[in-house]
């Protein structure tokens, strides 16, 4: 809103309305006034969660210093929800398609988060919203971004390609034109374009239809996936917090890399025209969860729900998707990624040897991953990896897993030159 005032002031010669034209003025903007809202104005709501006795309700897992979180306020997503949405509508281009589904994904899955923690809370019913519902939930907006992605105009590509120049060497070009295209940008290849359509080469003149097919069905994995990787992280306090902002950053700095045609020819990386506008958003979730792990982080006065941790999965993988970095998700989330695993291998396994022997087993004391150093070793609990015998501070685990998504981040980024 504030963009289109200052623009029509700038019309007008009125000094220092031309400020707001820069994506680094409305960004650096974006996340002054995030950190405000979650630290100041998320202070009163934490207030008045506590009013209303909106408290986690935690069960006895026999790990250490766990029921002294009971009665914590819950639901603190909200924080970060809001933190988010208002920067973004005051300083942002409201009529940026990309913009609009990544408000679009904020609300949809905070709506979603809310109501399962709702259901938690209010009704008492520690399963909170049934699993189907959240799968309905996940699906939909997964369908409803990558129908967006193939039927709006405005989503376009200009694809790079590698040139001769009058030297002989090989420099990176673009096509003239941009087009809509299934292509994303694949790590360590050298011609790290990969398009889906051509997966399904042998369809002929069909194949770039399929190949969007292919695309919405890997955009419902992706924001599922993720999303559950954000909520099975949120486990310690400032885990999933503090791993969603390293995240942040990095898809901003790729946003901003994307949408600036030199940066990206620098890099050899598709250029994509409008996420330039992005790295407002990602300014605005920098700070929104910078400003709630002040209040997140060990011992937690507030922990987000589902509210929260649902709707920071689902913005990182609509984000990366977006900007057409889908493909490089695994690295960079790779927290989410081994959490999310961790559980996978422990339910499988332990279904495995009980059909097998009669007697289920762990490969891990607990899942996710993050419990699974809070417990001692030994203790009475039958999994194949005891270690550490004794159990490591939350505080610890939570900083060793920052020290982790950071390498990744950095990896993520380096991944584009190293080819």
């Amino acid at each position: 809103m504030l963009y289109y005032l200052f623009q029509y002031l700038d019309q007008l010669d009125f000094p220092g309305a031309g400020m707001f034209k820069y994506i680094s003025f409305r960004s650096g903007l974006a996340l002054i006034l995030s950190l405000f809202i979650s630290t100041i104005i998320g202070k009163r709501i934490i207030d008045k969660l506590q009013y209303l006795q909106i408290g986690e309700i935690i069960r006895d897992l026999g790990l250490e210093g766990q029921m002294s979180k009971k009665g914590t306020p819950t639901m603190g997503g909200i924080i970060i929800i809001i933190a988010i949405i208002i920067p973004c509508l005051l300083v942002g281009k409201l009529e940026n398609i990309y913009m609009i589904l990544m408000l679009v994904t904020t609300l949809w899955l905070g709506t979603l988060g809310f109501l399962d923690d709702y259901i938690k809370v209010f009704k008492k019913d520690k399963e909170g919203l049934h699993g189907k519902f959240k799968i309905i939930g996940q699906v939909g907006l997964g369908l409803i971004v990558g129908l967006t992605l193939y039927l709006s105009p405005n989503v376009v590509i200009r694809e790079n390609v590698l040139i001769k120049d009058a030297n002989n060497q090989e420099v990176v070009g673009y096509m003239p034109e941009n087009i809509k295209s299934t292509q994303t940008t694949i790590p360590f290849l050298k011609n790290n374009n990969f398009d889906y359509a051509d997966l399904v080469s042998f369809m002929g003149d069909h194949a770039q239809t399929a190949g969007w097919i292919i695309f919405v069905l890997v955009t419902i994995f992706i924001v599922t996936a993720v999303s559950n990787g954000a909520n099975l992280t949120d486990g310690l306090d400032g885990l999933a917090t503090g791993s969603s902002a390293i995240i942040g950053v990095t898809l901003g700095i790729l946003a901003y890399l994307s949408g600036h045609i030199a940066y990206a020819s620098y890099l050899n990386i598709m250029y994509i025209p409008g996420t330039e506008e992005l790295v407002v958003f990602a300014s605005a979730f920098i700070g929104a969860t910078i400003g709630f792990l002040w209040y997140n982080a060990y011992p937690a006065q507030v922990f987000m729900g589902d509210t929260g941790s649902l709707t920071l999965g689902g913005i990182i993988a609509v984000f990366a998707i977006i900007i057409h970095k889908e493909l490089l998700i695994p690295i960079l989330c790779g927290i989410f990624l081994v959490e999310e695993l961790s559980v996978m291998i422990q339910v499988a396994y332990f279904r495995f040897t009980k059909r097998k022997y009669g007697e289920g087993k762990r490969i891990f004391k607990m899942t996710p991953l993050h419990h699974h150093f809070q417990k001692p070793g030994n203790a009475g609990i039958i999994a194949l990896i005891q270690k550490p015998f004794r159990p490591v501070p939350e505080s610890k685990i939570v900083v060793r897993f920052w020290i982790i998504g950071i390498i990744l981040a950095v990896i993520t980024i380096v991944t584009l030159k190293m080819r």
